[in-house]
């Protein structure tokens, strides 16, 4: 399966000085290859990978999903802060799988098949730390959102069948299930309440009704 690459960093404006007067060159515009996806996750992140039976550091930086406009298929991608030099490209396997690292809760360890940072092929073994707990548990559930597009892509299923691989998504239908849960309680308990008054009322009522009757018989 080939993986679109990325040879270059974004387009920059750079100012050189000549005789002591500054000048500024022309933008121009560079092709990174991510112009036809869409930014699905993006988070901060360090990555290492298994080299000679060690882990070595391969980058900081930000760790982004990106999914193909057209096809749909969903890529990790992650530059090195500063640099921005690819330290991973692969696509999301629905075969790879995440394994905590040594009982660490913000960490990952996964094999993936096929990564192209070197703009080569290769196999690799890679370990992803985050600042907490809960950045982890993002990136995981991302990660298995997007392997249940990619396994639905490798079905057959059509592109405008496929599932949604944005984790906020499910987010936002939680939300609202959420909310209409509220609406529905809330409309419930004002259903009662107003049951409740209107019960209340009737006995007043019958309880004057029956004050004017014993007022009546005593007469």
């Amino acid at each position: 399966m080939s993986i679109r690459l990325c040879r270059k960093k974004p387009k920059t404006k750079k100012r050189a000085y000549h005789n002591n007067k500054m000048a500024t060159l022309k933008e121009v515009d560079v092709v990174t290859m991510e112009e036809d996806e869409d930014i699905l996750f993006e988070i901060k992140s360090k990555l290492y990978r298994l080299v000679d039976n060690e882990w070595k550091e391969r980058g900081l930086g930000i760790c982004k999903f990106l999914q193909h406009k057209e096809d749909k298929k969903i890529r990790i991608l992650m530059r090195r802060d500063k640099t921005l030099k690819i330290c991973a490209n692969h696509y999301v396997h629905p075969s790879m799988k995440l394994s905590e690292n040594v009982g660490s809760d913000r960490s990952w360890v996964y094999k993936c098949p096929s990564d192209y940072a070197d703009e080569e092929e290769k196999e690799e073994l890679f370990a992803i730390r985050f600042a907490n707990s809960e950045n982890a548990n993002k990136f995981k559930q991302q990660f298995e959102k997007a392997q249940v597009v990619m396994e639905a892509i490798k079905n057959g299923t059509p592109v405008d069948k496929l599932p949604s691989g944005k984790l906020t998504d499910d987010n936002e239908e939680a939300d609202n299930n959420n909310a209409e849960a509220n609406n529905n309680a809330e409309a419930n308990n004002n259903a009662e309440a107003a049951n409740d008054n209107a019960e209340a009322d009737n006995d007043k009522k019958e309880e004057d009704k029956k004050e004017e009757d014993k007022k009546e018989e005593s007469n």
